[in-house]
């Protein structure tokens, strides 16, 4: 990635060093030019407006073509327009991405632990004006056999539930991983941790508490090879090492497709979907970027190859995104989705 974008910007300075030999050279032609020279360039303008212009029949500042030509451009800024919003739908797919995971009883557990406070996990969406629905409830309340489904409309909700999950359950990537080895006293000032306030017990209190999740050796294998290797696009860590509200939720989402034997390709695809709909505009430009530098779908893209540091890290995203804006690519982009609070 990072030789691909440097041979992009070394052609761009190249491209930009010419023009501007070019318009040099000119300018010097320009002033070269004696009187007689100006006199005949005058004379010739007059006689090619004439006969171009009015001779013809072809009125430059007012054909009667101008029209169609408006109309044209418009319909290209159109099909611009819907161009982006069909890649925004291949992004966040309208029908949302189904995972082969089911809720099971993760959120009646979440509950008895006190990871989630059911009256100030119900008010935060009700005074965001997106009130938990009854299906949501219930797998908070009741457990779901239901399929978990990525989609816009419970983005929100999902990013909270694995964030709970992520924080609370006991797994070795908490107790021996890169939060724990900074030293216990300096856990909580991260914001995943310092950041969770919807619990019924502090937040220090419920970190790696309870064995909600529980992982046999060769899950435990796979999630460890899948978290070392997503990413996002806000800093340059790893799931591995969850130090916001969007890794430890990812952390507990790949901890519960583990736990029902998902495949490391099933995960780095959910990986690729739940970044996508934590951070919708960021998602969009790497989509733009697939598309323009080999002619990729979003839905085509390889999950691991997108949610690697090369991408969706924090400079890896940076670069594509500089890259787009230096060949006028940028997306038209909805809002970034990627607020580390609850």
């Amino acid at each position: 990635m990072a030789q691909k974008v440097g041979k992009v910007r070394s052609a761009i300075k190249s491209r930009k060093k010419s023009r501007k030999t070019d318009q040099h050279e000119e300018v010097l032609f320009i002033l070269k030019l004696g009187r007689a020279d100006w006199r005949r360039l005058a004379v010739f303008v007059a006689m090619f407006a004439f006969l171009v212009g009015l001779g013809s029949g072809y009125l430059l500042w007012g054909r009667e073509d101008v029209p169609q030509v408006t109309e044209a451009i418009e319909t290209t800024g159109e099909d611009e327009h819907a161009a982006h919003i069909a890649l925004g739908e291949q992004v966040n797919p309208p029908e949302g991405y189904t995972l082969q995971t089911i809720f099971g009883d993760a959120g009646p557990q979440l509950l008895t632990a006190g990871a989630i406070d059911r009256d100030a996990f119900v008010q935060i969406y009700a005074g965001a004006n997106r009130p938990l629905t009854e299906a949501q409830l219930a797998i908070l309340e009741q457990g779901s056999d239901s399929q978990i489904v990525l989609n816009k409309q419970n983005a929100y909700f999902l990013l909270n539930f694995f964030w709970a999950l992520g924080l609370t359950n006991h797994n070795t990537i908490l107790t021996e991983g890169p939060m724990a080895q900074s030293g216990e006293d300096q856990i909580g000032r991260f914001a995943s941790t310092g950041g969770w306030t919807l619990g019924a017990k502090p937040a220090m209190e419920l970190y790696a508490s309870t064995p909600i999740v529980t992982l046999t050796a060769p899950q435990q294998k796979r999630l460890e090879e899948v978290a070392t290797q997503v990413y996002r696009p806000c800093c340059n860590n790893p799931t591995h090492f969850p130090d916001c509200n969007h890794g430890m939720a990812m952390l507990g989402l790949l901890e519960l497709m583990a736990s029902q034997d998902a495949s490391t390709e099933e995960m780095f695809a959910a990986a690729k979907y739940a970044n996508a709909f934590w951070y919708p505009s960021q998602s969009l430009e790497l989509a733009q970027f697939f598309k323009s530098t080999q002619n990729s779908d979003f839905a085509d893209v390889d999950g691991q190859e997108l949610v690697s540091r090369n991408y969706s890290s924090g400079s890896g995203f940076k670069a594509v995104h500089e890259w787009l804006a230096n060949s006028n690519l940028l997306p038209q982009t909805p809002g970034s989705g990627s607020s580390c609070g609850v």
